[in-house]
């Protein structure tokens, strides 16, 4: 994997989906596909083509879990790239909160498992 360079992380961070995508791992930690599907309200092709373009780039790592693959920001990420995603947090703290909130009152079953 060559190093993530600047002009291709603004890109991917140009793209709403895909910086809401980012700034809900890093105030979630991980999150599996049909829960990034079920915040944005996105198809999950779509979420998946985001998805893998990010972890492509090497803005994401993901494992596998069963049938299901959880994302989180990549441990790898140079510290540049990583104080610019906290800085759009930190913008953006209170709609992505609000997000994170409702996807957890909505997506949770009465044994405090994700419905999926």
């Amino acid at each position: 994997m060559t190093p993530l360079d600047p002009l291709q992380f603004f890109k991917y961070l140009s793209e709403d989906t895909r910086l809401t995508i980012i700034l809900l791992l890093r105030s979630s930690g991980e999150l599996c596909v049909c829960e990034l599907v079920a915040a944005l309200n996105e198809t999950q092709p779509k979420i998946s083509r985001h998805l893998a373009m990010l972890r492509e780039g090497g803005v994401l790592a993901d494992r596998r879990q069963g049938k299901w693959i959880h994302y989180r920001l990549s441990p790898h990420l140079p510290m540049w790239a990583a104080n610019i995603i906290e800085q759009a947090w930190q913008c953006q703290m209170a709609e992505i909160t609000a997000i994170t909130k409702q996807l957890a009152q909505t997506s949770l079953t009465s044994d405090g498992k994700f419905r999926c």
